[in-house]
């Protein structure tokens, strides 16, 4: 397999960010200095930063429901909490799937299967990521119908069409459920800022048809083979 899947399962980084330590000349394969595309056998010694890695993976699958006031990262240059802080005591080295902004809440995978996690963020697999959305006021079904058909978020940035229902509603808010395929940096509250539209409140509450049911605010526990299963072939 290539250097930069075989790292990715070892848990060390993502795939792109495996890319940038045998850029930096930190990997070696067989005593040489890896080069991005270099292939991995069962048998060749890898090592990273001198230290031997094992060609034995243990998988490990965790689902939380992030709070607000947490990122998405492993550390933070301005010394924010991180998702990592919330994983139980022995977790092995994981990572998170993909990115919910400081002020969003809900669903995050980690793991350090690198296939799953790039299975579940590829935008070409189109896989739909549920949201709960809550935004001040009322909005009209021709904003909705534009949202749905995509819009333009950044100049030449124009989202994938996505599903839209509204849920709830009075004369102070309304609430709506958001089913977007991919994952483009605040995309969501990008979308609604073309429309006028400030979100008050944003969770994620679905990946395909995996929930966060019965886990509060916080929490975290492992996903079940059946789980796993279940996203493997989505």
């Amino acid at each position: 397999m290539r250097i930069n899947k075989f790292l990715a399962e070892q848990g060390i980084a993502s795939r792109r960010g495996s890319d940038t330590l045998v850029s930096d000349g930190r990997v070696k394969i067989n005593g040489r200095v890896a080069v991005a595309g270099d292939n991995v056998e069962p048998s060749d010694v890898v090592e990273l930063d001198g230290k031997i890695l094992s060609h034995k993976v243990k998988y490990e699958y965790y689902l939380l429901n992030k709070p607000k006031g947490y990122v998405c990262t492993v550390s933070d240059e301005k010394d924010r909490k991180t998702v990592m802080q919330l994983l139980p005591q022995g977790a092995g080295r994981v990572y998170p799937v993909g990115r919910l902004d400081y002020e969003t809440e809900g669903l995050l995978i980690l793991t350090n299967d690198g296939d799953l996690a790039y299975r579940l963020t590829a935008p070409q697999n189109e896989i739909p990521k549920t949201y709960l959305v809550r935004i001040e006021g009322s909005v009209t079904a021709s904003d909705l119908n534009r949202l749905r058909a995509g819009v333009e978020i950044e100049k030449g940035v124009i989202t994938k069409k996505c599903r839209i229902n509204v849920i709830e509603t009075d004369k102070n808010y309304t609430k709506l459920h958001v089913a977007i395929t991919e994952g483009k940096n605040r995309e969501i509250r990008k979308m609604f800022e073309v429309i006028g539209k400030h979100i008050d409140f944003l969770k994620r509450i679905k990946i395909g048809e995996l929930t966060l049911s019965g886990l509060d605010r916080g929490k975290v526990r492992k996903l079940s083979p059946e789980e796993v299963y279940y996203l493997q072939n989505l």
